[in-house]
């Protein structure tokens, strides 16, 4: 990896977590599991290679993907909106193997709208203007790449029995490994306190700092009650953001 670019060497290791990730199988509760980087791959990939083109100094991490954001887009936290018409991308996005009726996918004509990634991208377009100014220290990646339904219902990988956890959670860490030796980060920003959990894990003591902000979630109260200025404070206050 140390051969690569940047952008090359996320490309490469997402497309490790996913080969390792397709073999992989998941009993009930879950129904139904999302790829997006098998079935969006061409917006991921120029995701990767137009924002990842050398060091961050600050990485934000989420859990897995929202079913009307990445699982749409490809992009974490992929607000359909904010990802055509802020970050300018846009590809073909195919339909998975085995489709939820109940959460189809759309691709860029999904009409739904991802609060949490609308919300994150949101406060990131406001505050830095052009995704230009944001991605010269940033960067935005998701822990786990999929998605998982129990019916219609989204379950998170938190939620998952522990023995179908174990594998997953071994192919994620690597990836975050990964991730930062291509991107050298001073800081991993946990959206959430799980994203948090899995850095430091992942990670250990000592090789990056770790934090975490309030995830944006509607489901939080606190999320509800004014995300962007809680996150800002939180950001603040951990030295991250001036």
């Amino acid at each position: 990896m140390k051969d690569l670019s940047p952008a090359d060497a996320l490309v490469d290791a997402a497309r490790v977590l996913s080969d390792r990730l397709q073999e992989l199988r998941f009993e009930a509760p879950v129904t139904h599991v999302y790829n997006p980087l098998t079935y969006a791959w061409a917006t991921h990939e120029q995701y990767l290679r137009r924002f990842a083109s050398g060091a961050r100094r600050i990485v934000f991490l989420g859990m897995n993907p929202g079913p009307f954001g990445m699982v749409q887009t490809g992009i974490p936290f992929g607000e359909v909106a904010i990802v055509r018409d802020w970050l300018c991308l846009s590809g073909p996005v195919e339909r998975p193997l085995h489709e939820n009726p109940k959460r189809p996918v759309e691709g860029f004509a999904c009409l739904r709208s991802e609060v949490s990634g609308r919300r994150l991208w949101g406060l990131f377009s406001a505050r830095f203007g052009s995704p230009d100014a944001f991605f010269a220290e940033h960067f935005v990646a998701n822990y786990c790449p999929l998605a998982f339904f129990d019916g219609a219902r989204n379950l998170t990988p938190d939620k998952l029995p522990g023995d179908a956890a174990e594998p997953l959670l071994a192919a994620c860490d690597d990836h975050l490994r990964a991730l930062v030796e291509a991107l050298r980060p001073e800081w991993v920003i946990g959206v959430g306190a799980w994203a948090e959990s899995r850095a430091k894990i992942a990670l250990g003591p000592g090789s990056v700092r770790i934090g975490r902000i309030l995830h944006p979630s509607p489901a939080s109260p606190a999320a509800n009650r004014g995300w962007a200025e809680a996150a800002t404070a939180q950001l603040r206050a951990l030295g991250v953001w001036a």
